[in-house]
């Protein structure tokens, strides 16, 4: 992968990752856009410190079934980066004990509050180890991504169901 087109993705991984702190999907009329400031970002109030008693604290940015069912999924692979307000998870490279010599790394994308399957992207990368040892980058089937964002889907039903249930 060149220079050029490495720079680009992290471009566009800064975007997206950016995207939902900035917007509201769909937007609508529902107590957590109306909650919102101006700016698109809710702050928490620190009781004593100016913030009265009904302001919303905040929590994290996005759907919080969504959330937890990535982690669930992604769970065996090492974490490098999590940031549940702007929605972005970011593994750092994984290698099946199986097959040491290709390792995958995946970043997922939660891009709104509401459980929904386009609130949902992943994204993965694949590695091959050369015969000098340096790792090379690979193609990666279409299909594992929107594996992965199935799995994560299911799990998320999975845990809103067992909320209500409950």
């Amino acid at each position: 992968m060149t220079a050029h087109r490495i720079i680009s993705w992290a471009l566009l991984g800064a975007a997206l990752a950016l995207t939902p702190a900035c917007s509201t999907f769909g937007g609508g009329d529902d107590a957590e856009t109306e909650a919102r400031s101006g700016s698109g970002l809710r702050l928490p109030s620190v009781p004593g410190f100016g913030g009265s008693q009904n302001e919303e604290v905040a929590g994290i940015g996005v759907n919080s079934f969504l959330w937890r069912a990535s982690l669930d999924t992604i769970s065996f692979m090492p974490l490098q980066e999590v940031d549940p307000f702007g929605g972005v998870i970011i593994t750092d490279w994984y290698a099946n004990p199986q097959l040491p010599s290709e390792r995958f790394k995946a970043t997922v994308y939660i891009l709104d509050t509401r459980l929904r399957a386009d609130a949902l992207a992943v994204r993965v990368f694949r590695q091959e180890q050369g015969a000098d040892g340096q790792w090379v980058d690979a193609n990666v089937n279409p299909e594992t991504a929107i594996e992965i964002e199935n799995a994560i889907l299911t799990r998320a039903r999975q845990l809103r169901i067992a909320t209500l249930e409950g």
